[in-house]
């Protein structure tokens, strides 16, 4: 039976800008949402719809105006900034189109740089769970190397191995294939997919390619700061990959 713990719920979520001023404008108007963990989901919309504002509330990069934001369970709106980066370091992670791992550091160095930012200096088994994290992406023979040694595929790779190594609730991916040929896509797809499934982490897909969304469990579509759809694909439905 699928995994339903529930990991995010959006209850009336609102954003606005410009607060009190005469070019106050709300971007967001009340959005419900709830993602459990073996929910594999894509956000669409058009440009201006406010995907990039709502993935930010959701990866608590940012607060709300009204509405509540609950992870694991926890109500986060009244959450301070140390509170917001905890959360946020313990139970998401994060892949985005550009990987933006430092040059300075191995892919080993990379994959372990969230576990440090949140606990620290990282013992014998945090190592050894990097190292395996790099096996599983199919990197363990190029723990050693610096990211400019790597293809962008490998780098995209070690992303997500990155993302993972805390073991988050949610996986907020932002166009993670947007800059890759479509080979190296459908592998990096495959890869979120396995993980989804294996780790038990709910996945967000944020994506312009309607190839890539139609291939996920669900695609939830976002119009002018508001959810209009929220599709569900039966199993026997879906692609394994996308095409």
């Amino acid at each position: 039976m699928a995994d339903t713990r529930e990991v995010l719920r959006l209850e009336g979520l609102r954003k606005s800008y410009n607060i009190g001023k005469p070019n106050e404008v709300e971007v967001l108007h009340g959005i419900d949402l709830r993602l459990d963990s073996a929910d594999f989901a894509a956000l669409v919309g058009p440009s201006g719809s406010g995907k990039s504002t709502l993935l930010n509330l959701i990866g608590l990069l940012d607060s709300p105006t009204a509405g509540e934001l609950y992870l694991r369970g926890e109500a986060t709106r009244a959450m301070d900034d140390e509170a917001r980066t905890a959360q946020r370091g313990r139970h998401i992670g994060f892949v985005f189109q550009f990987h933006h791992l430092i040059g300075a550091f191995t892919a080993l160095d990379n994959v372990l740089m969230p576990w440090m930012v949140a606990h620290g200096k990282p013992g014998p088994e945090t190592v050894d769970m990097a190292r395996c994290l790099l096996a599983d992406v199919g990197l363990e023979k190029f723990a050693d190397r610096h990211p400019d040694q790597l293809s962008g595929g490998q780098q995209q790779r070690v992303a997500i191995a990155r993302a993972l190594v805390t073991r988050p609730a949610l996986l907020l991916a932002d166009e993670p294939t947007g800059n890759l040929d479509t080979k190296t896509a459908a592998e990096v797809f495959t890869l979120l997919r396995r993980f989804n499934a294996q780790y038990g982490c709910a996945v967000l897909v944020v994506t312009h390619d309607p190839r890539l969304s139609e291939t996920c469990d669900r695609t939830v579509t976002l119009v002018d700061g508001q959810v209009v759809s929220d599709e569900r694909r039966a199993a026997a439905g879906r692609a394994a990959d996308p095409p």
